[in-house]
């Protein structure tokens, strides 16, 4: 009961908290009059997943029923419909709701083709961020602008609120560590919706491309980054609510650990846990879930940690929780099973240089303030919305 009580409290703070009234936010996507005049006798692509929300409608079968010409469904890490594990590769295929054609770009092709542009004449992006830079969905939007770009599309980007958007935390992405999990310059938690990094992206010549993108985004009404905002979908299987959400930027770091995070529980990315007992008091074991954690680390094993679920205060990106549970191991190998992983996580090899060195995390934090302020600078270029500071 006690935690119960402490998700709800935990749950107003993180929908509430701000000076402005969430419920007057409206979506791009939410905003039909802004963008149906644009799409009419267009033939159009989208990339879209289960978080493309009209209210209660899929923007595909919104669009349809507005009978505008959807030509194409483009995928991303979890599928069309949200229904894959992490990781998992996705397949091409056809959605059986309306017969058309799904193309993965979360399998052996991570960026449209110009085959699979070819006879568009827009894409429309239409994805909820978590605001952290190893979520995949920004990578899937770099490739995105970027191929539009190079095959002369324009891209229209239904934005959406960013809730980890009221702050700016963490290292910015060295280019030695690029990955499908850190493709930009940016901190891991970069304070942006999708919409203003698009523009960051296009606008810094991040992406490969020869000539710019053609890029038009449809603000989210009524939104600030002093909001901390609750979304409506779970953005993926891994974070099926607000506390995840939240913690995720500090917790992702263990995905290179042999300490699990709850995946193949109910409560993923809101516990900690590891092999030996000394670990903690709280207890969990994984258990395979299709869709959700099929394989999980420490399938079937019992679990020692923390229980996150009872937080008072609305989380922001810690290490807190990476040096507690770095300490207590004797053998840094058994705690740091997939180093190389840790370092495209942290965007850097520094970061685990400097916990050997036995830097705290006031330190850390202390050697990112010059990078983090050169990032604000050209973040201020791009932002639709009212900041934080």
């Amino acid at each position: 009961m006690l935690k119960f009580i402490g998700y709800l409290f935990l749950f107003y703070a993180l929908s509430c908290a701000g000076s402005e009234n969430s419920a007057e936010i409206k979506t791009g996507a939410q905003q039909a009059e802004l963008y149906l005049p644009l799409l009419q006798n267009k033939k159009v692509g989208l990339v879209v997943n289960h978080t493309s929300r009209v209210s209660d409608n899929h923007l595909v079968d919104f669009l349809l029923e507005k009978n505008i010409q959807v030509e194409k469904i483009f995928a991303p890490e979890h599928g069309f419909r949200g229904d894959a594990s992490a990781g998992e590769k996705i397949e091409d295929g056809v959605d059986i709701k309306t017969g058309i054609p799904v193309f993965s770009l979360y399998g052996e092709t991570r960026k449209p083709t110009p085959e699979h542009l070819q006879n568009l004449d827009v894409v429309i992006f239409d994805i909820q961020d978590v605001g952290c830079r190893f979520y995949t969905y920004i990578s899937t939007l770099h490739f995105v602008i970027e191929a539009c770009a190079e095959n002369n599309l324009p891209l229209l980007v239904f934005d959406r609120p960013n809730p980890n958007g009221d702050y700016v935390a963490g290292p910015v992405l060295d280019p030695e560590f690029q990955s499908f999990v850190g493709m930009d310059p940016i901190p891991i938690v970069h304070g942006c919706t999708v919409g203003e990094l698009a523009l960051m992206i296009n606008g810094e010549n991040w992406h490969q491309a020869m000539r710019k993108c053609e890029i038009e985004i449809i603000p989210v009404k009524n939104y600030t980054h002093k909001m901390r905002y609750s979304l409506p979908v779970p953005p993926s299987p891994n974070l099926p609510n607000d506390l995840a959400v939240r913690l995720y930027p500090s917790l992702c770091f263990f995905e290179a650990t042999g300490v699990s995070v709850g995946r193949g529980t109910k409560f993923p990315f809101q516990v900690l846990g590891g092999l030996d007992s000394r670990l903690g008091d709280f207890k969990f074991i994984p258990e395979s879930i299709p869709g959700v954690a099929v394989n999980p680390l420490n399938l079937g094993k019992e679990c020692f940690g923390i229980d996150l679920r009872e937080l008072k205060e609305v989380p922001q990106f810690t290490l807190k929780y990476f040096f507690d549970f770095y300490q207590q191991y004797e053998n840094e190998k058994e705690f740091l099973t997939r180093e190389r992983w840790l370092n495209l996580l942290a965007g850097t090899d520094d970061l685990i240089k400097q916990i050997r060195e036995g830097k705290n995390e006031v330190e850390i934090f202390q050697g990112l303030k010059a990078e983090l302020l050169k990032y604000k600078e050209i973040r201020k270029k791009y932002l639709l919305y009212p900041d934080f500071e």
